[in-house]
């Protein structure tokens, strides 16, 4: 079951528009989920008999990984399996039939789990008739090219971590238990991830109205299925890499599945050549990954830029709703508090290196991109740039289903001028705690062991999967983004404080009591809560957003505010960074519920989740 605000339906008229060729019978509806992260924790490798361990409940086996590995890392990866089909199931509910992929959807491109999302697809495009999208992220192709691989962190037998390797040269430590060697495991690199997805956006289809590619030949007017598909293999799409000799390929494509409707796929891995280079034509390890983004993109695939441009004149001039999507975010996506999380943080913390450049948003603004849904933060927010030239680009990040908040994102495409987007939240996921018995034998090992960062047992107490996922934040914000991430002596210094140390940080100011009867509080509820709550919250709004707003409370973030006005008047540079922070982070742009007037660029919110 999910949870979702109710849809105000906007009244359009499309009586003499020329949008009105766009509305079928309906507004047109595109369902978008971001970062899927598929792992099949019940796929069989096919070299290897191995098929992980029995449920001590159910009986039933699965391949999963520890729940130590899922509480370091910024994923989930066994959950969020069953949160994509519910995810799925409410799609085809309400009788969805385009579903757009924005990247990151397998778990790190390995060939069991590609071909058990592949599976997946194809059951509810058959049954449901619906039509998915995709394009690549940066763990669908680790590098351009296949590689082995190896996991250290599966769950094996009695609570004890499993060693998955796709080559024995791999393993470099001893392990309790015998390592499964099986080539399932191993990063595909671009060749065979498109041809396993060839189905969703990579190639032509008969049905479509139209496809093309950067590389294609042909034009709208001349187009035809037939030498579409002559033009669609990987290895005429091309390009090559600044200052090598070397070519890669780049998967992105333009297609009309709807008459009206372009949906534009952008391939944003820029994989990035090392200074010294094998000399061999497809070696991995010539390459570093992609998960920069766009920064990379302007320096080493600019072609994309012209082909957006191009695009862009097109759909305007054939009145074509165009909607792009990629992996990576266009615009800043920290409520442009990036020049204070660099000064606070350091400018390679909090995943800083991701944030694009202002001329990111500039050039693709002026290239003609109106419309554009990224992933890769696994975050719920909403960037808007006007360009120099008076050119907005709203850029639209859809949260993951394998992290807090779980989500996915509708747009509503009323007319050419007007669209709606809601944030629908994945709460109810059947069978979210059927593996829980499995991370009960992982706890009591690690206890056994004398683990020295041991888990919160109470993570297997959620009662529903978005309290799952907000316990996973909360544990990665204590096991890994504060010894990480925050600088020691601030850590120190605010972590233990309770909320009214920090309102009465500056001790000269007699106004505060006043303030805070104006505001309707007490000082008993600034008592209540500690540094540790305002940067568990802070992370919260960074994830989620607006989302996140009605399980805090309004309450609570009043005295947020309350009291990040009153560390700005202090003489510590750092709490003055940490309050403009969150000040920031709190204020942000609709991202739950809104519409958008692409004619006035203008951007309203419809409504928010209700309190709980």
């Amino acid at each position: 079951m999910l949870r979702l605000s109710g849809i105000l339906l906007l009244l359009l008229s499309f009586c003499g528009c020329k949008s009105q060729e766009i509305a079928i019978n309906a507004p047109v509806k595109i369902a978008f989920i971001a970062d899927v992260h598929l792992q099949d924790i019940f796929g069989k490798f096919e070299d290897n008999n191995y098929q992980g361990i029995k449920n001590p409940e159910t009986g039933e086996y699965a391949n999963i990984r520890t729940m130590n590995a899922q509480l370091h890392s910024t994923r989930i990866f066994n959950e969020n399996y069953f949160a994509f089909l519910e995810a799925l199931n409410d799609i085809a509910k309400k009788g969805i039939k385009q579903v757009v992929l924005p990247g990151d959807f397998s778990d790190d491109g390995q060939p069991v789990h590609v071909r058990g999302l592949r599976k997946i697809l194809n059951e509810y495009s058959k049954k449901y008739n619906i039509s998915f999208f995709v394009t690549t992220g940066n763990h669908d192709a680790v590098r351009p090219f296949a590689q082995d691989a190896i996991k250290t962190d599966f769950l094996g037998e009695d609570g004890k971590e499993q060693i998955i390797s796709s080559s024995k040269n791999l393993i470099k430590k001893e392990n309790q238990l015998e390592p499964i060697i099986t080539a399932d495991i191993k990063n595909w690199g671009y060749k065979e991830t498109i041809q396993e997805m060839a189905d969703f956006g990579f190639f032509p289809k008969r049905n479509d109205l139209y496809w093309e590619t950067p590389f294609s030949t042909y034009n709208y007017e001349s187009y035809n299925f037939e030498e579409a598909l002559k033009e669609s293999p990987l290895t005429k799409r091309t390009y090559s890499v600044k200052n090598t000799n070397l070519f890669l390929p780049d998967a992105s494509y333009l297609v009309e599945p709807i008459k009206g409707v372009w949906l534009l796929a952008i391939d944003a891995n820029a994989y990035v050549p090392n200074q010294k280079l094998s000399g061999l034509a497809e070696d991995p390890h010539d390459y570093s990954g992609a998960n920069i983004g766009y920064n990379n993109v302007l320096i080493y695939k600019s072609h994309l830029i012209e082909w957006v441009r191009k695009v862009s004149a097109e759909a305007k001039k054939k009145d074509k709703m165009l909607i792009a999507f990629s992996h990576y975010p266009m615009v800043d996506f920290n409520d442009n508090a990036t020049p204070e999380l660099k000064q606070l943080f350091g400018s390679d913390k909090m995943q800083l290196q991701r944030v694009p450049n202002e001329e990111v948003a500039q050039l693709f603004a002026d290239a003609g991109i109106q419309i554009h849904f990224g992933g890769h933060m696994h975050i719920n927010d909403t960037g808007v740039r006007t360009s120099a030239k008076g050119n907005t680009l709203f850029n639209i990040q859809t949260p993951s289903l394998a992290a807090y908040m779980p989500a996915y994102k509708i747009l509503t495409i009323h007319s050419n001028d007007e669209v709606e987007v809601e944030t629908i939240i994945v709460d109810k996921v059947q069978k979210f705690n059927s593996l829980f018995p499995f991370y009960k034998d992982e706890y009591a090992h690690l206890q056994n062991t004398k683990s020295p960062d041991i888990w919160n047992k109470d993570i297997l107490k959620a009662k529903d999967y978005k309290e799952f996922t907000q316990w996973h934040l909360k544990e990665l914000v204590r096991l890994r983004f504060l010894p990480e991430d925050f600088p020691p002596g601030f850590l120190n210094s605010i972590e233990n404080l309770s909320g009214k140390d920090l309102l009465f940080f500056n001790k000269n100011n007699l106004d505060i009591e006043k303030q805070v009867l104006f505001n309707k509080l007490t000082l008993d509820k600034f008592e209540s809560w500690t540094g540790f709550d305002m940067i568990f919250d802070f992370y919260r709004l960074k994830n989620a957003d607006e989302l996140a707003v009605p399980e805090i409370g309004t309450s609570r973030l009043k005295q947020y505010q309350m009291v990040c006005e009153e560390l700005k008047k202090s003489n510590n540079p750092q709490f003055v960074l940490w309050a403009e922070i969150v000040e920031k982070t709190m204020n942000s742009q609709p991202s739950d519920h809104f519409k958008i007037n692409l004619k006035t660029n203008k951007i309203d919110r419809i409504s928010l989740k209700k309190q709980y």
